[in-house]
């Protein structure tokens, strides 16, 4: 990882430091990146949802925990960055935040509500929770020829409980990342095959899809893509123009290199696994300092690639959101006074500079991240991609499991609006309603086109009858408990981000 081992010193794991807080108030690092301390608006918004969670539990005779992890706590984490941050980005009835019947109400409303993650991971290695032989055991009542139910099943421990049991996630693409020495950081590509083979066979249903990750310059890359083509059949690809994400790799790339890329695009297109998934942007703190070649991480050769290849739709990860490592207040003050946030408007402008409509902007991290930051940086964020590629151009996705269960996500994505001097100031359309024609199709319609999953959103999908949702019914009913943990790496107080 990029963490040196004087930075380790300087964090400690996430879930070691939870509050029961339903969504994260710091900033959460996979340990590709140096996380922030807490900044002085996050420490308020986690002491007040704190002191709301004491006092609304009280009057309902729950303990803090017990009101933070249930809907109304979620409610309360909301209303209480509203009353930090100013106006009203997200939605929130105050009735939701003292009344458990009405929060229940909102949530079953929304809880059928088709959302596809395009961006999932697993935890990472040092983790250990058994619960996940628990939900095996539930899988060998799905299907009992699975047989013993390990670890090595997984390569995952809590993933299942965190995003299909304890979010209204649906379908999700479980992705990894390349090295320039071994397998796969975090799964190797016959790992991730496995794990959607298996899922979707307990499952009954079409559950989660697949990469297969290139790493373009390796030996034998063009080789591997051949394997999976015939072998592994993956759902997409996904690439790091950086190369290895965890060191100064030796084999960055750029995706318009016509002798070392376009070879591999004419094996994805004859073999018809046409999206092309990128990471771009979310450098370390000090990035100039420590990767030799951060330019590869910038999108400026996106649009020529996907220009000279309009067959291949080219799907870009974080948006390309570069500065994660700064505090939100300079950026919010450049968005504001220049209308811009740096390689995200890049992005957005790539179809008219370019006259392409075959390049999708993902939100994996970069919305959550600006959610947790300054919710006026992630309306912002929205408004400047719809505006610049379209509703229909927009992938939702989370990096889950990293910041625990992505429900919270999914609730700050519904309830959250652009506010009105923002849409006039900018030209920016309103978001609309958490089910509506454009927070519908960021969730889960472009994703059904992109991929071709018009059969998981008829009103009779499979998904909603298979074995899989049988079981969360099941855990429902028998008293849900999230554990509002966070998987990755916090800034120890005191620690210098």
């Amino acid at each position: 990882m990029w963490l040196t081992d004087k930075q380790r010193k300087r964090v400690s794991p996430a879930d070691k430091k939870t509050s029961g807080i339903p969504m994260p108030t710091r900033m959460v690092s996979n340990g590709e990146y140096m996380p922030l301390q807490q900044t002085p608006d996050q420490a308020r918004v986690e002491s007040g949802i704190l002191a709301a969670a004491d006092e609304q539990g009280g009057k309902l005779g729950l303990d803090r925990r017990s009101f933070l992890r249930s809907t109304a706590g979620l409610a309360t984490s909301f209303l209480v960055m509203n009353k930090v941050f100013g106006g009203d980005v997200f939605s929130v009835a105050h009735a939701e935040t003292t009344d458990p019947a009405a929060a229940a109400e909102r949530a079953s409303r929304f809880a059928d509500q088709y959302i596809v993650d395009m961006q999932l991971h697993f935890v990472r290695d040092d983790y250990a929770w058994d619960g996940i032989l628990h939900l095996g055991n539930y899988a060998r009542k799905w299907n009992a020829d699975l047989g013993e139910i390990t670890f090595d099943n997984f390569k995952f421990d809590n993933f299942m409980k965190e995003v299909y049991f304890d979010s209204d996630t649906k379908i999700g693409l479980i992705s990894a990342a390349p090295a320039d020495h071994g397998p796969n950081v975090i799964m190797n590509n016959d790992g991730l095959a496995d794990a959607r083979n298996f899922v979707n066979k307990a499952s009954g249903s079409r559950r989660m899809l697949s990469h297969t990750v290139i790493a373009p310059g390796q030996p034998g890359w063009l080789e591997e893509i051949d394997r999976a083509i015939e072998v592994l059949k993956p759902d997409s690809w996904k690439g790091y123009t950086l190369g290895d994400p965890f060191d100064n790799s030796q084999y960055p790339w750029r995706l318009d290199d016509e002798k070392l890329m376009y070879p591999a695009y004419e094996r994805m297109v004859k073999a018809g696994i046409r999206n092309v998934c990128i990471h771009k942007g979310l450098l370390p703190e000090d990035y100039e300092n420590v990767i030799t070649h951060w330019r590869h991480a910038m999108v400026d050769d996106v649009g020529p690639a996907a220009r000279d290849w309009p067959e291949l739709n080219f799907i870009i990860y974080h948006s390309g959101f570069r500065p994660l490592l700064t505090a939100p207040d300079p950026l919010l003050a450049q968005f504001e006074r220049e209308g811009r946030i740096d390689w995200v408007s890049d992005l957005a402008d790539i179809p008219e500079q370019y006259g392409v409509s075959n390049v999708y902007a993902e939100l994996g991290t970069t919305f959550g991240s600006c959610a947790i930051t300054h919710p006026r940086l992630a309306a912002a964020l929205m408004g400047v991609l719809i505006r610049g590629m379209g509703e229909d151009h927009i992938i939702w996705g989370t990096d889950s499991v990293w910041y625990g269960s992505p429900q919270w996500q999914i609730e700050a994505m519904r309830r959250i609006e652009i506010p009105e001097d923002m849409r006039e100031a900018h030209g920016f359309a309103e978001l609309g309603a958490a089910d509506g024609a454009v927070k519908s199709a960021i969730f889960a319609g472009n994703a059904t086109q992109v991929y071709g999953l018009e059969d998981l959103a008829r009103p009779d999908a499979a998904w909603k009858t298979d074995a899989l949702s049988k079981v969360k019914a099941e855990y429902i009913a028998g008293g849900a408990t999230p554990s509002n943990n966070f998987y990755g790496f916090i800034a120890e107080a005191g620690g210098q981000g």
